[in-house]
């Protein structure tokens, strides 16, 4: 697909990985729309980027919330991208902790809400919107990006939430392609490994870097969120891309504890 005059959706537009895909897509040429919860990120990111961007503010586990967000960015131009990387929380909690008492069943339910759900809900909206297009070059007309996690395959003692959720967008990522396919709509899932974002909270990232950097195989570092970016941009780019997950880890292989 070719960038310059597309409208992109990102989904939790003011964290690292939404963030680094808005800067990115929009230096390629597209117009980004910043879907992001938190007011005060979400808008940074769109003052930092300029006129090619426009924050909205946006719940992904509200269906109306999420509705009228695509609404609005569609003003902008046709809508063929979109990128699924909001947050909201780990749930980290072991199956029965060491008081004896059972993981938290809200718990579990909010993460695999906000996760797997939401995730859905922006996708199967975005799609539709992108349904409505005309199509382009092999009849694409449009893509979408979610974000699992390493997790998914490997998840560490106390991620069961989180790794039910990441492992369901994997799971869905080859069957939602598929149903998607005779609208010329693809769909690819991102798996992130260790990434220097804010999803480690205020922890010092030279801490961090020198805990997980040492585990990574090549290159020997966490993540950057321009390295998922990247990864973004050409995903959008190569058509060739369809019902895939990318492990974007340098190799790196939880164990149970992490390292």
């Amino acid at each position: 697909m070719d960038i310059t005059g597309t409208v992109a959706v990102i989904a939790g537009g003011g964290g690292g990985f939404g963030s680094a895909s808005a800067r990115r897509l929009a230096a390629a040429g597209a117009k980004v729309a910043i879907l992001e919860l938190d007011e005060e990120k979400g808008t940074k990111v769109a003052a930092d980027i300029g006129e090619s961007a426009l924050f909205i503010k946006t719940d992904v586990t509200d269906e109306i919330s999420v509705q009228q967000a695509i609404d609005r960015a569609a003003e902008l131009g046709p809508v063929r991208i979109a990128v699924i990387a909001h947050g909201g929380g780990g749930g980290v909690g072991r199956t029965i902790h060491n008081d004896g008492t059972p993981h938290s069943l809200e718990v579990f339910r909010r993460v695999v809400d906000v996760f797997l759900t939401g995730s859905f809900n922006v996708l199967r909206l975005a799609a539709a919107r992108m349904a409505t297009l005309d199509p382009l070059a092999d009849g694409e007309r449009g893509v979408v990006i979610n974000t699992a996690s390493i997790a998914a395959f490997d998840g560490t003692i106390g991620q069961a939430a989180y790794a039910a959720a990441k492992g369901g967008l994997v799971g869905m990522t080859l069957p939602v392609a598929r149903d998607l396919s005779p609208l010329g709509i693809r769909v690819m899932t991102i798996a992130p490994g260790t990434f220097l974002t804010g999803a480690y909270g205020d922890r010092d990232p030279a801490e961090l870097e020198a805990h997980w950097g040492p585990a990574v195989p090549f290159p020997k570092r966490m993540g950057r969120p321009d390295d998922y970016a990247q990864l973004v941009q050409q995903i959008c780019e190569n058509r060739y891309l369809n019902g895939e997950v990318i492990r974007l880890d340098g190799a790196l292989r939880f164990t149970p504890r992490g390292v």
